[in-house]
């Protein structure tokens, strides 16, 4: 039984490699439990896969994986949770800003506190403006949207349970919101800060191109988690309150035509915005409805209830994916 895992997307980071699975060697000696470093080459072009053929002749607990092509963190991230054995799967950089000393802190936050999922918190980040204000308003909208109240969602240096690990669906730029996506199987999210370094090998890949990606990611995976099981709520939200206003300017119209004699005529762009709201309102239910009905063709096809199973207790022959008889 492998207790541990900690899984590393890496590219172009083949001058990080080598001090990295070192050190990540004594962090794991001194822990002393079975445990196994997954490194995920996503398709570099220069030495990295190279470096981590080494790393596994140095050390047998070092796994390579190597994507056909660079399909970015996220598809990196979610190969690595595959290809892992661990009870406990923990998450970083490789580009040696997370300090893997940190691990045994992540480990002792998850026990002590029994959470599920314990994320990292960049509390002093040492990257430039572009990149830290972006991030902090993109932090703080993830947690209004989501509810789920960390203050860091875009860190990799995380701790998982497997059950956690084996329920995750990425894509996109997912990575950077695991916790929101993690919130549909357990609540149960823990944080701990964490110290991040500066680079010491290569350039950072991000851009602010990839700013707006973020944003609809965002958007997208809030929308997912809060309305993939009922989306006629959501639809249904736009469309009363489209409604409504609506309603209200048009009655307001008609009061004022026929108890105070004005017409129409005088206020026709008030007139087309309530009629307009209104015929929002009946397609918003409409697409709510079809929507509903399309996530009920869904989940049958799929078999995947909206639903997991933490653990179960007595019967103990009986596997969590199958239903008694």
């Amino acid at each position: 039984m492998i207790a541990l895992s900690v899984v590393v997307p890496l590219y172009r980071e083949a001058d990080s490699v080598a001090e990295l699975t070192e050190r990540l060697g004594h962090v794991l000696d001194a822990i002393g439990e079975p445990a196994e470093i997954v490194l995920v080459d996503d398709g570099s072009s220069d030495g990295t896969w190279a470096a981590i053929a080494r790393a596994c002749a140095r050390d047998p607990r070092v796994v390579g994986v190597r994507l056909t092509r660079n399909y970015g963190q996220t598809a990196a991230l979610q190969a690595g949770f595959r290809e892992s054995r661990g009870e406990i799967v923990i998450a970083m950089d490789g580009d040696l800003q997370h300090r893997p000393e940190e691990i045994p802190r992540f480990l002792e936050c998850m026990r002590q506190g029994e959470y599920d999922l314990v994320s990292g918190w960049r509390r002093d980040r040492k990257d430039a403006l572009r990149r830290t204000l972006p991030s902090r308003v993109a932090n703080r909208l993830a947690r209004w949207l989501s509810g789920v109240p960390i203050h860091d969602f875009g860190t990799t240096f995380k701790a998982y349970r497997r059950f956690v690990v084996d329920h995750l669906e990425l894509f996109g730029e997912m990575h950077r919101f695991v916790p929101i996506v993690a919130s549909a199987v357990t609540t149960r999210i823990g944080e701990v800060p964490i110290v991040q370094d500066r680079r010491k090998h290569g350039r950072s890949s991000y851009s602010l191109g990839r700013t707006l990606r973020v944003a609809f990611d965002l958007l997208t995976v809030t929308l997912l988690q809060r309305f993939v099981a009922r989306p006629l709520h959501g639809f249904g939200l736009i469309g009363l309150a489209a409604g409504g206003s609506g309603v209200a300017i048009l009655g307001g119209l008609t009061i004022q035509k026929y108890v105070h004699g004005v017409e129409f005529a005088r206020h026709t762009y008030l007139f087309l915005l309530g009629v307009l709201l209104a015929i929002l309102a009946v397609q918003m239910l409409a697409l709510g409805l079809v929507t509903e009905l399309v996530s009920r063709v869904y989940q049958a096809a799929s078999g995947r209830p909206f639903y997991r199973v933490r653990e179960r207790i007595g019967e103990a022959s009986l596997p969590a994916n199958r239903e008694k008889p």
